[in-house]
């Protein structure tokens, strides 16, 4: 299926329901707070969703000392005696990609080339961030895409797919492995398999890799490809890192791509305090990020927020849902405890940067307005009188 089409040029109300493959009937999981709107999320005859059943069989099931052996034997394979870099970790300066990439160096005597594709709008604390990162002894190697592409691009995933984030993860996870190709690194070191961890398509949870082209297609790009838009004037080679590499080009160096959250259990918490002693990593200087409760994720791009605003209109759980679902999967609070944070924050409008944010995309406030309600799915939301609001919550 192809999401760009004439009917999205001229404004009318994206079928979200459909495009997704989102249930009619909104469950929420008995055990955390996600619902099964999720896409690609499964939900058992107990109303437990996938994520919590992996978090379960990470925490009971998973042989962490074997798994910890099969990183050692990867980074043996790895591991050069020329000083030359070994592994190539996507790293934003944030908390899980410090941890990734600091243990590797320190822990288990890699060599890793921190490889950053640049946030489409700085904060001031992201950029401290990524500098405290490269003082922390690791080395960096900085992409920035051209900006007017770029900001074509997050305009146009805003109006027609309702994520602005789109040209980001494009290039967040096409970059790394260019980088990879093109300094002849062949080992990738992602973060977490966000599918199995957050819910979603559970057919690598017992792989540390992916495919690059066909899964990475599926899971992070919804579908679409970066020539998608092409159709739009935008020149095919303004995109060349916008793509995942093509097989003969990672065949060559033998590229693997792996996800570190298949050797290590993942626990965001505790990367966020590895970080913050071995990185000088900084939270966010609010106290807490808009549209949840914490405080050290996504802290790099102004953008950030509305990719999770636009979450909470197509699905009906936004920033705090997913936290809150994370952390009660790790045992750090109750359900009942996350579903008062999902009450109190989830679906806050990300006022802060609103300003610059349209400026950005080139929108009045009262066009961004309009393309927010192109997104609202007609099983999730009702108008009551001038407001909008959720036919079902978790509360």
């Amino acid at each position: 299926m192809t999401l760009i089409t004439e009917e999205a040029k001229k404004g009318k109300k994206f079928d979200v329901k459909k495009y997704y493959n989102l249930p009619e009937k909104v469950i929420y999981c008995s055990k955390c707070v996600v619902s099964n709107q999720r896409p690609r999320i499964t939900f058992d005859k107990d109303n437990v969703c996938s994520a919590c059943r992996f978090a379960e069989y990470k925490n009971t099931k998973i042989d962490w000392d074997e798994r910890e052996r099969e990183l050692k034997d990867l980074c043996d394979r790895h591991r050069r005696k020329d000083g030359y870099w070994d592994v190539v970790v996507p790293s934003s300066g944030g908390k899980d990609s410090n941890y990734v990439a600091h243990i590797l160096k320190y822990k288990y005597n890699m060599n890793p080339l921190t490889a950053t594709w640049s946030p489409m709008l700085y904060t001031d604390v992201g950029r401290r961030n990524h500098t405290n990162m490269i003082d922390s002894g690791l080395d960096n190697i900085l992409g920035t895409p051209d900006g007017k592409t770029h900001r074509l691009l997050t305009k146009l995933s805003l109006e027609i797919m309702g994520d602005v984030f789109q040209p980001f993860i494009y290039g967040q996870k096409g970059f790394p492995m260019a980088v990879s190709i093109n300094y002849k690194i062949p080992l990738v070191m992602y973060g977490e398999n966000g599918e199995v961890e957050y819910g979603g398509d559970a057919k690598n949870s017992d792989k540390p890799t992916h495919n690059i082209t066909d899964d990475m297609t599926k899971h992070y790009f919804s579908g679409i490809h970066p020539d998608d838009f092409s159709q739009y004037g935008i020149e095919k080679n303004k995109l060349n890192y916008y793509y995942p590499p093509k097989k003969d080009r990672a065949d060559e160096i033998g590229l693997e791509n792996h996800f570190f959250s298949y050797y290590k259990k993942w626990i965001p918490q505790e990367n966020y305090y590895y970080s913050v002693e071995n990185c000088n990593f900084e939270p966010e200087p609010d106290g807490r990020s808009e549209g949840t409760y914490s405080k050290y994720a996504g802290l790099d791009d102004k953008v950030d927020g509305y990719h999770f605003y636009f979450a909470y209109l197509k699905f009906g759980h936004g920033r705090a849902t997913s936290d809150a679902a994370h952390e009660v999967r790790d045992g750090h609070i109750t359900r009942e405890e996350a579903i008062a944070l999902v009450k109190k924050y989830d679906g806050e409008f990300p006022k802060k940067h609103f300003k610059e944010f349209l400026d950005y995309v080139d929108m009045t406030e009262d066009e961004f307005l309009k393309v927010c309600d192109r997104f609202r799915p007609d099983h999730l939301w009702e108008l009551k009188g001038n407001n909008w609001s959720l036919k079902k919550t978790v509360y």
